[in-house]
């Protein structure tokens, strides 16, 4: 059995034909280049594009998609970047489109479900998986299965205030303050590199080679990661907190993570009190990438009642 599974992001849509069990036998990617309501069928042209190379041999559609959705249904009550979706049903469009059963689930619990199928959350039973893109995503998982909330939206970690201040603008949400971009942007204004010459791979270059200017801006970062991720915790009482994404790759990142997790932890006051506050024990994704693919696809076996084979 074959499936084609598609991830949609804001800046590329990536894809895969995968085996049942969770095997890539291809992969690529497309740029997504429609954001705006007007070109809902510019975008399920781009998808059908992808489906016709596998067609014949793809059994089904699993896609894994930014927003707030409804899984069961297929209705996209948001899109996210991709805002040409919302209001629409992308389960009954695709299934119309390309003549083969599709499912469809949001990415951050997407994340969350291929680390509790094959990943750090295996034989986790709560844990939390913590996604650093473009904005900040993820998933929770409590007593073994993904939670989604009343609405939906469990786990959309970016619409999250992080200040009583300037919440009448994007920057007093976690999505701005707290991706990737926001590391970017703490490294621009410690070295004073244009945040237009930075990204992840360059920071983490600069850094591995001790650039002072850059590790003060990653340190800066990771210390409101650290302050976000204990809040988290003290919710949830996770066993495991799992960081995602493409920067979670480097092990510099995790590395400054626990350093401030651990020195917020020692000196919070509130361990006077309660000395059992559970700490949380921060880990990075098995999957990084790739993740967003192995949970739609475990997403969509689960639906269709497809028997796992675990390895």
């Amino acid at each position: 059995m074959e499936f084609l599974v598609i991830d949609a992001g804001g800046t590329f849509i990536k894809y895969a034909l995968m085996n049942a069990d969770g095997e890539f036998i291809e992969k690529g990617k497309v740029r997504t280049t429609v954001c705006e309501s007007e070109n809902l069928e510019n975008y399920l042209e781009t998808l059908f594009s992808i489906f016709k190379k596998y067609e014949g041999r793809a059994e089904g559609i699993a896609m894994s998609a930014p927003g707030i959705l409804d899984s069961e249904t297929g209705f996209c009550y948001t899109g996210g970047r991709i805002s040409c979706v919302t209001g629409h049903n992308m389960v009954e469009l695709l299934q119309e489109k390309c003549k083969v059963p599709v499912t469809i689930e949001n990415d951050g619990k997407c994340a969350a479900l291929a680390e509790k199928w094959m990943g750090s959350l295996k034989d986790v039973n709560n844990g939390i998986v913590l996604v650093l893109g473009t904005a900040v995503g993820g998933g929770l998982i409590i007593d073994g299965k993904i939670y989604k909330g009343n609405h939906f939206s469990a786990g959309e970690f970016s619409y999250m205030a992080v200040s009583d201040e300037n919440l009448d603008q994007m920057s007093g949400y976690w999505g701005t303050a707290g991706g990737a971009t926001a590391l970017i942007k703490a490294v621009s204004e410690e070295t004073g590199i244009p945040k237009e010459e930075l990204d992840g791979i360059r920071i983490f270059e600069m850094a591995e080679q001790g650039n002072p200017e850059v590790l003060k801006g990653l340190d800066r970062y990771t210390k409101q990661l650290a302050v976000r991720i204990y809040n988290l915790q003290v919710l949830f009482d996770a066993e495991l907190v799992a960081i995602g994404g493409g920067i979670s790759k480097q092990p510099l990142l995790i590395e400054y993570i626990r350093k401030h997790v651990d020195k917020f932890c020692n000196e919070n006051p509130l361990r006077k009190l309660s000395p059992y506050l559970p700490r949380p024990e921060v880990v990075a994704c098995r999957y990084f990438n790739d993740s967003n693919l192995i949970g739609a696809l475990y997403h969509y076996r689960k639906k269709k009642n497809i028997d796992f084979l675990f390895h």
